[in-house]
């Protein structure tokens, strides 16, 4: 059960913190109070999603904390297959801090957790009812899965999901498979050239890459020698102009004769002769160099039509060798099917024959189990409508064989008849406010007693209820909670007098600033908040009905 719940700058709530304890809690306040608020912020905690507008003003950061302790063992095995641990006691802390920036942080007893995992969790945990809630029962497709919880059938309907979509894998292929007999000659015609094409051309998958290489070695080649037979011919001349080996060699040679007559003359001469010695060296070298210099204008050509054939190749079947090679090796998978379309055809014609008949088989299956939970589905919500004001109204499952689809072969449609005599209707043709509320609480009743989450929050449950059959709710809900925790918001003195806990909510402003606080009431304050929602909480009249409705839910003074 959720035991407590902590909640910071969310919308005109600052910071609260509430205990729950088992049994039925009710929550009331004024309108805007935040009691909407409240359902909201437990929402977020779940992993639902929730708008970033509700961080309040002001504050860089909202938070959400809930604990829920005395979890059933069923409820403890379903967190383990989901590698949630709990603590020792069987507790289990979720905690949400949600940013202005958008992001969002899950922890689960203290551990980093994503959203998806804390709303797995949270569906085992917490059921919350709201008004779209009987918006989404006027809609016949979520009453097959109604019926599919209620009746236990999920290993049924998986059995069936994974046969039907099996089948329908292997019915696409077989479609795509059976070609126009023109079509199929076109295509293959059209393969062979493609792979005539890329095979005639014999590419490798390293070659464009190679080859790119290599061109761009030859294209720098060029330029490299053009730049050392310059060098060189500036080093070593030609017939009709010395290089700068030779003119070194006769500036050192001129003074030779005359070295005794300079200062420092001899030192001069031999760094002339160093110099001429380092020049012939080097020309030596770039002999050297231009001689390992292969360059042919022949492999450049030969070079830039081999990729102009890649090039043109990549036009049509891919940016590169290895995308062209591997278009190619598609094709012939493809060629080599159509090739064989016959045979392949006959083998997987037979396939979807024993899928289809196991298709059918589960489905019938799935259709009986349907049947069968149908009769006893209307008898218990009939037993819960009866109890809630509405025994004159009929519930009937109908159920008509559709096509095969993924929900089975079964049309379910929840039909109502308000009055006796009158045949069932849709419920979205007939049914009002109010009776959609009680046929949802009927219905959230019978499923919450088959294994489901042991907290149910009710919010404005009364919906288009009044008099006597909101008495009746109240009772169905005070019934209810003795077997799991139940929270409720609601807006009427006959639902509110039957809890076991009443919690106001109440919203002041101080300083310009709207706050929302939580306070559980004593057995004056009920008075005079049962008054208030009746009416008038200062009426002596209205004060003593209000007593009454308590004392009528077995609720006396303490003391």
């Amino acid at each position: 059960m959720l035991s407590q719940l902590y909640i910071e700058n969310i919308a005109v709530i600052e910071r609260i913190s509430l205990e729950f304890t088992d049994g039925f809690t009710v929550l009331t306040g004024e309108t805007g109070a935040g009691k909407s608020i409240l359902i909201d912020a437990i929402n977020a905690v779940l992993g639902m999603r929730i708008s970033k507008d509700l961080i309040r003003a002001g504050a860089p950061s909202a938070k959400i904390v809930a604990l829920f302790q005395a979890l059933s063992p069923d409820t403890l095995q379903k967190l383990e297959a989901l590698g949630v641990e709990t603590d020792e006691e069987g507790s289990i802390l979720l905690q949400r801090t949600l940013s202005t920036d958008g992001k969002s942080v899950c922890r689960i007893n203290g551990q980093p957790a994503t959203v998806s995992l804390l709303k797995e969790i949270g569906i085992l945990l917490l059921n919350i009812h709201g008004q779209h809630d009987n918006q989404r029962l006027l809609s016949p497709e979520t009453h097959v899965q109604y019926l599919d919880s209620f009746g236990k059938l999920s290993p049924l309907v998986k059995a069936y999901e994974e046969a039907y979509f099996e089948y329908r894998t292997h019915r696409k292929e077989l479609k795509r498979m059976t070609l126009d007999e023109s079509e199929r000659i076109r295509k293959m015609d059209l393969l062979r050239y493609q792979i005539e094409e890329i095979e005639g051309a014999g590419l490798t998958s390293e070659e464009q890459e190679t080859l790119s290489a290599r061109k761009k070695q030859i294209l720098n080649a060029e330029t490299m020698v053009s730049a050392l037979t310059e060098a060189r011919l500036s080093l070593n001349g030609e017939e009709e102009f010395p290089g700068g080996v030779e003119n070194v060699e006769r500036t050192a040679a001129a003074l030779s004769g005359i070295v005794s007559y300079l200062p420092d003359g001899d030192e001069l001469l031999e760094r002339l002769e160093g110099i001429a010695y380092e020049l012939r060296d080097c020309a030596v070298t770039l002999d050297g160099a231009l001689e390992e210099m292969e360059y042919s204008p022949e492999e450049l050509a030969e070079i830039e039509e081999r990729l102009d054939v890649i090039y043109r190749l990549s036009l049509k079947y891919g940016s590169t060798t290895r995308e062209i090679l591997t278009f190619l090796n598609e094709a012939k998978s493809e060629l080599t099917e159509l090739e064989n379309i016959e045979d392949n055809r006959a083998v997987l014609e037979e396939k979807c024959s024993k899928e289809e008949e196991l298709v059918v088989s589960r489905g019938e299956a799935l259709s009986d189990a349907r049947r069968k939970a149908a009769k006893l589905f209307t008898a218990r919500i009939q037993e819960e409508l009866s109890f809630l004001d509405m025994e004159k109204v009929t519930l009937r499952v109908e159920q008509n064989p559709s096509t095969y689809t993924a929900a089975g072969a079964d049309q379910i449609q929840f039909l109502i008849s308000t009055n006796p005599g009158e045949p069932p209707k849709p419920l979205a043709k007939i049914a009002s406010g109010g009776e959609l509320s009680r046929i949802m609480l009927a219905l959230k009743n019978v499923l919450a007693q088959l294994d489901g989450p042991h907290t149910l929050i009710f919010d404005e449950i009364d919906a288009g209820i009044s008099g006597h059959a909101a008495q009746q709710v109240g009772l169905k809900i005070a019934q209810v909670s003795r077997g799991q925790q139940v929270i409720c918001v609601t807006h009427l003195a006959q639902i509110a007098c039957q809890a076991d806990t009443h919690v106001l909510i109440e919203k002041r402003v101080e300083k310009e600033r709207t706050f929302t606080s939580l306070a559980v009431l004593c057995y004056e304050q009920r008075l005079r908040e049962l008054a208030r929602i009746m009416g008038n909480p200062e009426s002596k009249a209205m004060l003593e009905s209000a007593g009454e409705l308590l004392q009528s839910a077995g609720i006396e003074k303490q003391g």
